[in-house]
């Protein structure tokens, strides 16, 4: 079993460090939010007061923030964990931030010998919880095979994507990708209402016909067509709004870059902007069904 130290614990953070209290790793965890840290120190983990605390003797730092100025201040700031972590040191930086920004970290992290993955996650709260998530990380293969056994305590499926930023690319096609589904799900599940059928029935019609998809089959934004679904819940996340739009600027960021034609990621980034702007950014991403509601 690994010691390792582990920042930010927020709705996906807290229970991948739960998993990994429970395949038996000595975790040490450290949080704004002390109440979580304390939550988590009552089920095993030893609670830091700083995030440099929790790396100390640690094998790997693993870390879940929010944005890239969060990560990038966490490891290169002038008091950053590059200044205080030793040399045999892995991290891996879990959070969705753009590939740039991965790749500025983790190569300065190289500089001093350290080495770094970025290895964002799909899966949602409900995969962090079940420990069913999906890593796709970037980073040197045999950095990749050192942390693949401590992501398997926290996920299902894991891959490597590629070099450092590869995780996130591959993380934000696949994010908007799910955008796009769930989008379209949306608007043809909501013009069959609107002719008077059930959007049960037309949902069974259309995951056993050429329209199957994910957002069709296992997460449907019909309310009361899949019963554990965020749809069937008010829209409990799940996967907030706010967290989809941030997804989807990213991946227009990257296709600027890169020079990428997303006409309909474009369009899923403005779709998801206006329900931000209609209050809903704290509801699951699937509360995009309502944008097409006959009213």
């Amino acid at each position: 079993m690994a010691k390792i130290g582990f920042i930010g614990l927020g709705n996906m953070g807290a229970p991948m460090a739960r998993n990994l209290i429970k395949a038996g790793h000595s975790v040490s965890v450290f949080d704004l939010n002390k109440q979580v840290v304390n939550e988590l120190a009552d089920e095993g983990a030893h609670a830091g007061t700083t995030a440099d605390e929790v790396t100390h003797g640690a094998q790997f730092v693993i870390s879940m923030l929010p944005a890239a100025k969060h990560v990038k201040s966490l490891y290169l700031a002038d008091d950053g964990l590059i200044h205080h972590l030793a040399s045999d040191t892995v991290v891996i930086d879990c959070s969705t931030i753009d590939a740039a920004s991965a790749t500025e970290v983790g190569q300065a992290l190289a500089d001093k010998g350290i080495a770094f993955v970025d290895a964002p996650v799909s899966g949602g709260v409900a995969g962090a919880s079940a420990g069913t998530l999906t890593f796709i990380v970037g980073g040197a293969k045999t950095h990749f095979n050192a942390v693949q056994p401590v992501l398997e305590d926290m996920g299902k499926n894991i891959f490597h994507a590629g070099d450092i930023g590869a995780g996130q690319v591959a993380k934000i096609c696949n994010n908007m990708l799910l955008s796009i589904l769930m989008a379209g799900t949306s608007e043809a599940l909501q013009m069959g209402i609107n002719h008077g059928l059930d959007p049960k029935v037309l949902s069974d019609i259309m995951v056993n016909s050429s329209g199957r998809n994910w957002t069709l089959e296992l997460y449907n934004p019909c309310p009361g067509v899949l019963e554990n679904a965020p749809s069937s819940n008010n829209y409990q996340p799940g996967f907030m709004v706010d967290l989809m739009a941030k997804d989807l600027g990213l991946a227009l960021e990257a296709a600027q870059n890169s020079g990428s034609a997303t006409p309909l990621g474009a369009l899923s980034k403005n779709l998801y902007t206006l329900l931000q702007n209609q209050g809903a950014g704290a509801q699951d991403f699937s509360a995009i069904f309502n944008l097409f509601e006959k009213k």
